[in-house]
């Protein structure tokens, strides 16, 4: 297309998850397009290089990004493939969300030896995940849990399960399913019980935005609905002005031709947790949104994340 072999360059991270992901979509670009040749391109990004710090101490979202969007940028690649969730709300004026293929599941799920659910866990017990967001909400139901960082891929994670080190694990569900880990057993967070983080369970197809040759290829492999959810979901996300590094969530469905979606922001230790739910218009997803946004930051919320 746009390079001189031309064969369309799909950029991603080199995990394991990131790859089954850029190859997902291409066999989408393959099957509903014209395109008849597409390369994986593996890009290292910050997140990937240091997996021995905090995300919190290394920034959060866009750690696992920016080196793809530079990429993307210098024409390395015509198209950069992420974990939705990883992407921050606010782009780089010369870049788009182009296309949201049909979302997976966005639900966390608790990983421990027997398959149990928070109440099972002995006090104190100790739990892992990386995500303030995950630990926020899990310190507002059980305040004795201890809440340790955990990094790396699935398998390290779960050895560390297994070793002892915790009693339990903190995933993302779509994970599992999308690299058909079996042999472990989990609880599964009612959206209620844990909200999702923005984006989580979808695939996100970024591009240039003057690059209308390449947003012609990949509309076809857009989902109306989840397309619509993710952009409240992001909506929401923007205007608290806040990222992955902060204990925020939302999670939004397509009902008919309107949009429903659930919204948090909380403190750090759990203490505080403002929650809310709101329904709008299909036809217009930033809105729905934004006043949910606006509503949490009536009730503190804004207060709450500057802290």
């Amino acid at each position: 297309m746009k390079n001189n072999k031309n064969i369309i360059r799909i950029g991603t991270r080199g995990s394991a998850l990131a790859l089954w992901q850029a190859e997902y979509i291409r066999q989408l670009l393959l099957k509903l397009t014209s395109i008849q040749e597409a390369e994986i391109v593996k890009i290292a990004t910050e997140g990937d290089r240091d997996q021995a710090s905090s995300l919190t101490v290394i920034g959060g979202q866009g750690v696992f990004t920016k080196a793809i969007e530079e990429a993307l940028l210098k024409n390395e690649v015509d198209m950069a493939v992420h974990s939705l969730k990883d992407l921050p709300s606010s782009l780089d004026d010369r870049l788009q969300l182009a296309a949201v293929p049909q979302r997976a599941s966005a639900a966390d799920v608790l990983i421990t030896m027997d398959g149990g659910d928070l109440n099972t866990l002995p006090l104190k017990a100790t739990l892992g995940s990386g995500s303030l967001r995950r630990r926020s909400q899990l310190l507002h139901k059980r305040n004795d849990l201890i809440l340790r960082d955990l990094r790396g891929n699935i398998d390290t994670r779960l050895t560390k399960l297994r070793s002892g080190m915790f009693d339990g694990i903190i995933m993302a569900e779509a994970a599992l399913q999308r690299l058909q880990i079996t042999g472990v057993s989990y609880h599964k967070f009612s959206p209620d019980e844990m909200v999702p983080a923005v984006g989580q369970g979808a695939i996100g197809v970024e591009i240039r935005k003057a690059d209308e040759e390449i947003f012609k290829c990949v509309t076809p492999v857009n989902d109306f609905n989840s397309f619509s959810a993710v952009r409240a979901e992001r909506a929401f996300l923007q205007r608290l002005d806040s990222g992955c590094q902060f204990p925020v969530g939302a999670y939004a469905v397509c009902e008919g031709d309107r949009l429903a979606i659930t919204g948090f922001a909380a403190s750090e230790d759990g203490e505080t947790l403002i929650k809310a739910h709101l329904t709008g218009s299909m036809s217009d997803p930033e809105t729905c949104g934004i006043q949910l946004a606006e509503y949490l930051i009536t009730k503190g919320a804004k207060a709450l994340l500057d802290k």
